[in-house]
């Protein structure tokens, strides 16, 4: 599929990016631990946040969907969805993965899952949403530029 067809056709796909960063964090984690909380703070804030995760993520999944538009970047995007958490964030699937990482990070008591998502929220950053939001401009124009300038890349 040619680049200007959909946002995403890389290798650096979001959920990839992520569970690549979890993984990565983990594995460190089990050879050089290193805690990121004091005992006993970790699992019960960490599963707190893991679930606001999941909520934030079946939520704008649900927008997409409402909206006829699919939801993997590889495939092309039909509409700016602008309901539902995309009033306070362009890309709350990305928020929500974020949150997911930082979640388990807490529940693990792993300042390495920390460390590897800082890193893979700079890969999102530089690489995925700068070249989904190109797409976007190139494909919506002007639609998506008032949208941009009216609600925020994260949070």
């Amino acid at each position: 599929m040619d680049s200007a067809e959909a946002a995403n056709v890389g290798i650096a796909r979001p959920p990839w990016v992520y569970l690549g960063a979890i993984a990565l964090g983990l594995a460190i984690d089990f050879l050089w631990p290193i805690a990121l909380l004091p005992q006993g703070v970790s699992p019960h804030f960490g599963a707190l946040v893991v679930l606001l995760a999941v909520g934030l993520f079946v939520c704008a999944v649900r927008m997409f969907r409402a909206a006829g538009t699919p939801v993997p970047g590889h495939q092309p995007t039909t509409a700016i969805v602008r309901a539902g958490p995309y009033r306070f964030s362009r890309n709350p699937i990305y928020v929500a993965f974020t949150l997911l990482q930082l979640g388990i990070a807490i529940w693990a008591n792993s300042a390495w899952l920390l460390a590897t998502l800082v890193v893979a929220a700079l890969l999102m950053h530089c690489v995925v949403i700068r070249r989904e939001e190109e797409y976007l401009e190139r494909k919506f124009g002007v639609q998506y530029l008032e949208y941009k300038a009216t609600v925020r890349r994260w949070l």
